[in-house]
């Protein structure tokens, strides 16, 4: 493989040491070192800043730079959650692994792709107004700081809301830099908190349009192989999609309801679809760690415990078992899904429930 030329890829986003930093994300930042992203933890992406096309969020606690595309190559250093990466090329090895052979050549080495998700910066005009109903919009930069405000204890910052989460828009406030920020609302609990308006992109209703809307409800099936980890659609006997998934761990300690993490086999139906849902913990926290997941996209439920088919940010192994259950899509296949299945879902439908498509599950 050539060797990059150390004057490459060098990007830095200048951090405002005027916010106050916590010493693990001082030394944090002070450690990324050369092709990495440092970044202002309150407000991380400004609309004057210009940043590689190609770059890629660490999505896990710690990810291995190699000096070979292999996993037993030599070890070189860490990055760490939320780093953002300038990738110079992609590669797929022979040396796999062969559910998923993608490396990322980065500075100083070369990364397996399981942790790292693709991301980009697109920044939006604020919308003029909010239908009573909420807008659906999904997050265009690696992530935002999102925040709850209170007269008492005035701005407090929760959680970050990451790259392709899709989250409902209910109002358009003030924020903290004086500039337009959307109040969101989580569907679960349901609580507001906000966050800077351009880094959203509001998804046009056209894109909630039905995709083979006259294909009969008897002719649309998916197929899921829990052996082969790939989802297949059909339309009669003609697929239309086929695409690698995340099923569920097998036999890893079950969820805190006690419902095991493998993906039941089986014949199911469609019977619920969110466009946006709060998986995970049901409270709001900073802590990174903490097992939440805010604004999963595009999620079709399959199984009464709570099995779904839905898009996925906090992972790219797809080929390969990665979830408590559910199955794990890439977010554009678990979009272009939620759009071809039944029942059909409406742009300000927050929730669609009824009789749907059916989803076979098989070893």
């Amino acid at each position: 493989m050539g060797k990059v030329p150390d004057v490459i890829g060098y990007t830095l986003i200048r951090v405002d040491m005027k916010d106050s930093l916590s010493r693990r994300d001082f030394i944090k930042i002070g450690g990324l070192g050369l092709g990495s992203l440092a970044f202002n933890q309150y407000f991380p992406f400004r609309d004057d800043q210009s940043l590689p096309e190609h770059i890629v969020r660490v999505t896990y606690p710690a990810a291995s730079v190699y000096d070979e595309p292999k996993m037993d190559a030599a070890y070189v250093t860490d990055h760490y959650r939320d780093d953002l990466l300038t990738v110079y090329y992609e590669l797929t090895p022979p040396e796999g692994p062969v559910y998923n052979p993608l490396w990322y050549r980065v500075w100083g080495g070369y990364m397996h792709s399981a942790y790292l998700q693709p991301v980009k910066v697109r920044f939006n005009n604020t919308i003029g107004s909010v239908r009573e109903e909420g807008q659906l919009a999904e997050v265009t930069v690696p992530f935002t700081q999102a925040y709850e405000y209170s007269k008492l204890h005035g701005w407090k910052r929760v959680n970050r809301l990451y790259y392709s989460t899709t989250h409902w828009i209910t109002g358009i406030d003030e924020g903290p830099d004086g500039k337009s920020w959307y109040r969101l609302t989580d569907e679960l609990q349901p609580i507001d908190y906000f966050a800077p308006a351009v880094h959203f992109r509001p998804i046009p209703d056209e894109e909630f349009s039905p995709i083979s809307p006259n294909v009969s409800f008897e002719d649309k099936r998916i197929e899921i192989s829990l052996i082969t980890q790939t989802l297949k659609a059909y339309e009669g006997n003609r697929i239309v999609l086929d695409t690698k998934v995340s099923t569920g761990i097998p036999n890893a300690r079950p969820t805190r309801n006690g419902i095991p993490t493998t993906t039941p086999s089986g014949r199911f139906n469609i019977f619920s679809k969110m466009p946006s849902k709060h998986m995970g913990n049901v409270r709001l926290t900073d802590d990174l760690d903490d097992y939440i997941l805010l604004g999963v996209p595009w999620t079709s439920f399959f199984v009464e415990t709570g099995v779904a088919l839905h898009g996925t940010y906090w992972h790219n192994n797809f080929g390969w078992p990665m979830s408590r259950g559910c199955v794990n899509l890439r977010t554009e296949d678990a979009k272009w899904v939620f759009r071809w299945i039944l029942p059909v879902s409406e742009p300000t439908d927050w929730e669609r429930t009824g009789y749907g498509t059916q989803v076979i599950v098989s070893h």
